[in-house]
């Protein structure tokens, strides 16, 4: 069987009001961290956000959590090399990872954040969901598919999640959803479903929330 990789469904409504409730209650910085031995203790379920610099990635966890400012981007390296997470309550963590992409970056720097991240993906027992973040004006680029293709070694299961969807007409939106359609058809740990958003029109805030939360 081949999947389609269909947009995600409008939720049900008690699934958007548990959504609803997760977010609207505390979400704490808990720390940032450069290595393993620094992460919190794995007492609870995490979901992570992934996606490459300029995605839209701050502005989106901003969004999900009502917050102006819980996420911030930064240009500093010392910042985008840390892994953030935050606590959403006493439930869940929502993990910030670094954007990836950096061709500015010194090589050096890139080499490390690539090994932090892959120890964490394959070493967190308690990660059960990462999202990839597309964004809609351009589609899966190669850099994408690299952090696909370790999601899938590191045998995590992974939702593409497409962000500013408010950027681009519909002929582009369709042709380049269709794009990572295609995509996510060679990546076997990939969700079978994409999240449509917009965090400037709140398009597909809902939907991300009730998965977040009714995630078991």
């Amino acid at each position: 069987m081949t999947l389609t990789f269909p947009l995600a469904p409008e939720p049900e409504p008690f699934a958007k009001e548990r959504g609803r409730l997760l977010f609207a209650g505390p979400v704490d910085f808990v720390k940032g961290v450069t290595a393993m031995v620094n992460l919190p203790p794995p007492d609870r379920l995490e979901v992570c956000f992934a996606g490459r610099s300029n995605v839209g990635k701050s502005s989106l966890i901003n969004a999900l959590t009502n917050r102006k400012n819980l996420a911030r981007a930064s240009n500093t390296p010392g910042r985008t090399q840390e892994i953030n997470y935050f606590a959403l309550g006493e439930e869940k963590y929502l993990v910030d990872l670094p954007g990836y992409g950096y061709a500015e970056a010194p090589k050096a720097i890139v080499e490390k954040w690539q090994r932090l991240l892959k120890q964490f993906l394959q070493g967190r027992q308690t990660l059960r969901r990462a999202f990839v973040l597309i964004d809609t004006r351009h589609g899966a680029k190669e850099v994408d598919e690299e952090i696909m293709n370790l999601l899938n070694k590191s045998a995590v299961t992974f939702q593409v999640v497409m962000t500013k969807s408010d950027k681009v007409n519909g002929a582009t939106r369709a042709a380049n959803l269709a794009q990572v359609q295609e995509t996510l058809k060679k990546h076997p740990a990939a969700y079978p479903e994409i999240v449509m958003t917009s965090s400037e029109e709140g398009l597909g805030i809902e939907t991300l929330r009730a998965i977040i939360a009714n995630m078991t």
